[in-house]
C-alpha cells in the first residue's frame, strides 16, 4: 500500500468492523450536551502502511489516523484481532472529540466497539482545562472511565519538577460521561503539592456541565458587627428551568439562611431574594428580607413587570451589607407600549428606612394609571395626542395634613406641527389643553374637592447648522428658541407630587416643568438655548448645551435648588463627551452666575479591557421647600484597575463634602490564574443618618476553576516556553 491510503474498501472486503468500532469511540467521547454520534457517516481510516496478516489481523501502522462525526483517533499502529474481538492500540494515542475533549495514553486494548478497555499511562484533558493524569485507566459501559492512582487539576505545569498550584490526588476517579459527573475516593487536595485536606469520598461536575446540585465557593467574611463568618452556598437545580441556592451564614454573632430561588418561563423569568436571621445585635427576635422581581412578555403587546422589597427592620440591609438603600420601593407594573399608544397601570409602596422619616407619614400606597392616544390628522397636519391619567396616594396616619391622602383625575389633549421655512429655519407649533380633577382628605390646609381647565400655546424656532469638513467630521450649532402662555387659574390645593422640579435640556422647551398634574405652570414665558455637537474622524463626540428661561410670573413652588425661582432662571449647562477608548465624561449644572451653583452633578466612566473606573460628583444646596436643611455635597469613586496578567486591584470610596467626613471606603485585590482564582476585600462604613452603627467588613474567597460550575479562566492560562 501507498502511504496515505484510505482503507474503507479493505475493511468491507474483510467484513472487519473496524469502521462500526470507530462510531462507539465517538459515542464514548462526546458529551451528553451535544448530539450522540449516529455511527452512519463515513470512517476513515488513514495511515502509512496496511496489511491483512492471517486473513483476520488487519493492522494499519505509521502516522495512522481514524476520523467520523467529528472525532478524531491518531496512533502510531492499531492491530484488529477479528477472531478475539480486540484491538490493540500502541501510542502515543491522541483521541480528540467534537467538544474539544481530548484522551491521551501510551497504549491501549479494547474490545471491537471501544466501549471497554485498558488504557495505560493515561491522561484526559476535558474542555480545555480540568487534566486527569492515571497510571492506568479502564474503560466500561462505553460510559465509565475509571482510572486508578490518579492526579487532577486545571493547573499549568511547565517542567518535570514544577508542581502545580493545586491538585487533587486519589487512589481511584470514575469519570461517568452520562451523568458528567467525576467520583473521587481517596482524594486528598494538595497547595504546592502539600497535602491540606483529605476526604474519603468526593464528587465534582465535569467542566461540560453547567448545572449540577452540589456546594458552590465558599466565602468567609468578617466584620466589627458580626464578627469572623463563614458562608457555604448549596446549589439545587430543579430541572432546566428553575433552581434553589441556600446559603448558610454562621458566625459566633448570627445564624443566617439566605436563599435564592430562580425561574425561567416561557415569555418571562423571576427571581427571589432573601434572608432569615437570629443574632445578638438586637433583642431574640427573627429578622430578615426578602427582594422579588420579575419580567413577563403577555398577550396583546403587554408586558408585567414588578420588584417587590421587604425588610423586618430598619438596618437589617445595612448590617448584613445586602443593600446600600435608605427606602424600600415595591413595584408592580403592567404596560403596553405600540407605535401610537401607550398604556400603563402602576402600584407601588414605599418604606423608609431613615431615622428621620415616618412611614405613616409618607404616601405608602400610590396607583398611577395613564393611556395615551397618537392621531396624524391629514386635514391639519401635524400630530395630535389624547391622554388621560389616574393617580392616587395613600398615608396610613389619620392625622390632619401629615395624613393627607390625594385622588387625581386629569385629562389632556395636545397637537403639534413643524415645518420648515426658507434658510432651514424650523417653526414649530405646540397647543395643548388639560382638564384636572382633586379629591383631598385630612388636609383642612386646601380645598377637598377641585376642578380646572387650562390652556396652554407654544411657537418654537430652531437654526439647525450642520458643517461637513474634509476631515471627515460633523458639526451641529443650533440655536432654539420657544415663547409660550400658559392661561388658567390658581386652585387651592397642595404640591404633594411636585415637590421636586428638575431644570435640565429635557424640558427646556416644556409649557410647564412640573413633573406631575398637581402644579402647572401660568403667564408667559421665553426660553432660548444653543445646542452643540462635535463628531470627529479620530472617534471621539462633544456635545454642549446652553439655556436660559424668562418667565412673565413666577410660580412660588419653584424651590431654590429648582434653578426657576426667578424671573430670570439660572444657567442650564450641559455637556458631555465619549471616545472609542471607553472614556465617557456628562455634566450638568444649574449656574446663577460664573461660580454660584445651585445644583451639579458629573459623572466619569472609563472603561477597557485594564480599567474600569467609575467618579461621580453631586451638589444640592441648602432648600427648605426640598425638606433639605443643609447643602448636600458627595464625592465617590469606584473601579477596578488590572495592573498585571494575573492581578486586579479595586476600590470604591464615598465622601460627604458637606459635612467633610468619609461616608464609606474599600479596597479589593483578586488574585487570578487558569486554575484558581482569590478575592479578598476590606470595606469600611462610617456612621450616617441611614447607618448609626460603623462597621468594617473583611472579604475573602477562593475559588478552583476548571470545573463546570466555576467560570471559565481559559484566557489566563500561561504559555510553557
Amino acid at each position: 500500500m501507498t502511504p496515505q491510503t484510505r482503507l474503507i474498501a479493505a475493511a468491507l472486503a474483510l467484513s472487519l468492523p473496524l469502521a462500526a468500532a470507530l462510531p462507539e469511540t465517538l459515542r464514548a467521547q462526546t458529551s451528553t450536551q451535544t448530539a450522540p454520534a449516529t455511527g452512519d457517516g463515513p470512517a476513515f481510516l488513514v495511515a502509512d502502511e496496511v496489511f491483512v496478516e492471517d486473513g483476520s489481523r488487519l493492522i494499519a501502522q505509521g502516522n495512522v489516523e481514524a476520523l467520523q462525526d467529528g472525532t478524531r483517533l491518531a496512533a502510531s499502529r492499531i492491530v484488529y484481532d477479528q477472531k478475539a474481538g480486540t484491538l490493540q492500540i500502541e501510542g502515543p494515542i491522541r483521541i480528540t472529540d467534537a467538544s474539544g475533549n481530548l484522551l491521551l495514553a501510551e497504549s491501549a486494548e479494547l474490545d471491537e466497539g471501544m466501549r471497554n478497555g485498558i488504557l495505560s499511562g493515561a491522561r484526559m484533558v476535558m474542555e480545555e482545562q480540568l487534566q486527569l493524569a492515571a497510571v492506568e485507566a479502564r474503560r466500561a459501559e462505553g460510559r465509565f472511565t475509571q482510572l486508578s492512582r490518579v492526579a487532577v487539576s486545571s493547573c499549568q505545569v511547565c517542567g518535570a519538577d514544577e508542581v502545580p498550584l493545586w491538585s487533587i490526588r486519589a487512589q481511584r476517579v470514575v469519570h461517568d460521561q452520562q451523568a458528567q459527573q467525576i467520583y473521587f475516593e481517596g482524594a486528598q487536595l494538595r497547595v504546592l503539592d502539600v497535602p491540606v485536606f483529605w476526604a474519603p469520598r468526593l464528587r465534582l461536575p465535569d467542566p461540560s456541565l453547567k448545572r449540577t446540585r452540589g456546594f458552590l465557593v465558599p466565602s468567609y467574611r468578617t466584620t466589627t458587627l458580626l464578627g469572623f463568618g463563614v458562608k457555604v452556598p448549596y446549589f439545587v437545580p430543579i430541572g432546566d428551568h428553575q433552581d434553589l441556592t441556600f446559603t448558610p451564614y454562621i458566625s459566633p454573632v448570627t445564624k443566617t439562611m439566605e436563599l435564592r430561588y430562580r425561574r425561567a418561563f416561557v415569555n418571562g423569568d423571576v427571581e427571589m431574594n432573601g434572608a432569615l436571621t437570629r443574632d445578638t445585635l438586637t433583642s431574640d427576635e427573627t429578622r430578615g428580607y426578602l427582594f422579588a422581581e420579575g419580567s413577563f412578555g403577555l398577550k396583546n403587546d403587554f408586558r408585567l413587570d414588578f420588584d417587590l422589597k421587604s425588610v423586618s427592620d430598619e438596618a437589617y440591609l445595612n448590617d448584613y451589607d445586602y443593600e446600600d438603600l435608605d427606602r424600600l420601593d415595591s413595584t408592580i407594573d403592567l404596560s403596553r407600549a405600540r407605535a401610537d399608544d401607550l398604556l400603563r397601570l402602576e402600584l407601588a409602596h414605599y418604606q423608609s428606612l431613615r431615622a428621620s422619616e415616618k412611614d405613616a407619614e409618607l404616601p405608602s400606597w400610590i396607583v398611577d394609571t395613564s393611556y395615551e392616544k397618537r392621531f396624524f390628522p391629514s386635514r391639519i397636519g401635524g400630530e395630535l395626542r389624547l391622554g388621560t391619567e389616574v393617580h392616587g396616594h395613600y398615608r396610613t396616619s389619620s392625622e390632619d395634613i401629615v395624613g393627607r391622602d390625594v385622588a387625581r383625575l386629569t385629562a389632556e389633549a395636545s397637537w403639534r406641527r413643524r415645518w420648515t421655512l426658507d434658510g432651514g429655519i424650523r417653526f414649530g407649533l405646540t397647543s395643548e389643553l388639560w382638564f384636572d380633577r382633586y379629591s383631598y382628605w385630612q388636609d383642612s390646609s386646601s380645598d377637598s374637592d377641585v376642578s380646572r381647565a387650562m390652556g396652554g400655546l407654544g411657537v418654537e424656532l430652531r437654526w439647525p447648522l450642520v458643517k461637513h469638513a474634509a476631515d471627515g467630521s460633523h458639526t451641529l450649532l443650533e440655536p432654539v428658541m420657544q415663547y409660550g402662555i400658559m392661561g388658567g387659574t390658581r386652585v387651592n390645593i397642595v404640591a404633594d407630587e411636585s415637590t421636586r422640579v428638575e431644570f435640565d435640556e429635557a424640558n427646556l422647551l416644556s409649557l410647564s416643568r412640573f413633573p406631575a398634574a398637581d402644579r402647572r405652570e401660568h403667564g408667559r414665558s421665553l426660553a432660548a438655548g444653543l445646542r452643540w455637537l462635535h463628531e470627529a474622524p479620530a472617534g471621539w463626540r462633544a456635545g454642549l448645551t446652553l439655556g436660559r428661561i424668562w418667565q412673565g410670573e413666577v410660580d412660588e413652588d419653584f424651590s431654590k435648588s429648582s434653578g426657576l425661582d426667578s424671573t430670570l432662571s439660572d444657567w442650564l449647562v450641559a455637556a458631555g463627551y465619549s471616545n472609542d477608548s471607553g472614556l465617557t465624561i456628562s455634566a450638568r449644572g444649574l449656574l446663577v452666575g460664573m461660580s454660584d451653583v445651585n445644583k451639579a452633578e458629573a459623572r466619569v466612566d472609563w472603561s477597557n479591557e485594564r480599567i474600569d473606573l467609575g467618579a461621580s460628583y453631586l451638589l444640592l444646596v441648602q432648600d427648605p421647600g426640598e425638606e433639605r436643611d443643609e447643602t448636600q455635597s458627595e464625592w465617590s469613586l469606584e473601579g477596578s484597575y488590572r495592573f498585571a496578567t494575573n492581578w486586579t486591584g479595586s476600590a470604591e470610596w464615598r465622601y460627604d463634602l458637606a459635612d467633610q467626613r468619609l461616608d464609606r471606603t474599600g479596597v479589593g485585590l483578586q488574585y487570578r490564574n487558569e486554575c484558581v482564582q482569590v478575592d479578598f476585600s476590606v470595606t469600611r462604613k462610617y456612621a450616617s443618618s441611614t447607618n448609626l452603627e460603623p462597621s468594617t467588613d473583611y472579604g475573602l474567597s477562593v475559588a478552583l476553576t476548571g470545573f463546570g460550575t466555576s467560570e471559565s479562566a481559559k484566557e489566563y492560562r500561561r504559555q510553557c516556553k
